[in-house]
């Protein structure tokens, strides 16, 4: 069976992205989960991923260690991975790359916590710009091929890339149009991400690093973890 190697829920995005799409389709998979600052970080996820990040996908003797490199390799044993028309495929391809590479302020200033509620210091114009950008991405996705998921009537890839900002949306009131906002809400409400949430709230782990992130981005307002 696959084995996939994540960290925390609570902080880890990158972790989510190839998760929630496996849950999503149905992909059986083994969870490895490795907290950070409990054998996780470089040195403890280097016993498995060859870059000493996660995730990391374990297929037997493949060992695939990047969130986009993992979802191609899912998709050439699952044609539900990405859509199945062409112009709808490679409109998903290069958003999902676009927020794979991108994106630097968003990720540096509204940090993945998921139990938190916070009200963002003053944010930078490229704060506001990327934050503008998704908007405008989220909005052309839902109206070109007619939602009521970014690349159609499936959840698929592209919309895997892009859950980690419903969690960062929900802990940070970023200003989104009507239609965003309404997709921002489906995927918070799909039944893979309610599960993570859950867990997410559920973990005892507390990792100073990732803490000041979300503490230098603006008030606390509420707390919602155990």
């Amino acid at each position: 069976m696959l084995k996939l190697y994540i960290a925390n829920k609570n902080y880890s995005s990158w972790s989510l992205r190839p998760w929630v799409l496996m849950r999503e389709l149905g992909i059986a998979f083994q969870e490895e989960l490795v907290p950070f600052g409990q054998g996780g970080g470089a040195q403890g996820f280097g016993s498995f991923s060859p870059s000493g990040k996660v995730p990391c996908l374990v297929d037997g003797p493949v060992v695939v260690w990047d969130s986009l490199a993992i979802v191609e390799y899912l998709a050439e044993g699952h044609a539900s991975v990405w859509p199945s028309d062409a112009m709808a495929r490679a409109w998903a391809r290069s958003a999902a790359a676009e927020m794979h590479s991108g994106f630097a302020n968003i990720r540096n200033v509204c940090t993945m916590n998921c139990g938190l509620r916070v009200q963002l210091a003053a944010p930078s114009s490229q704060l506001v710009s990327e934050w503008g950008r998704i908007d405008t991405l989220w909005q052309e996705g839902l109206s070109r091929f007619g939602g009521p998921f970014l690349a159609g009537s499936r959840f698929t890839a592209v919309d895997a890339f892009f859950a980690p900002l419903a969690f960062r949306v929900q802990t940070y009131s970023p200003s989104l149009s009507p239609i965003s906002s309404s997709y921002c809400q489906r995927l918070l409400q799909l039944p893979a991400m309610q599960q993570w949430y859950g867990s997410a709230l559920q973990e005892p782990w507390r990792d100073p690093a990732h803490e000041d992130e979300a503490r230098s981005a603006g008030t606390w307002l509420q707390d919602l973890r155990q």
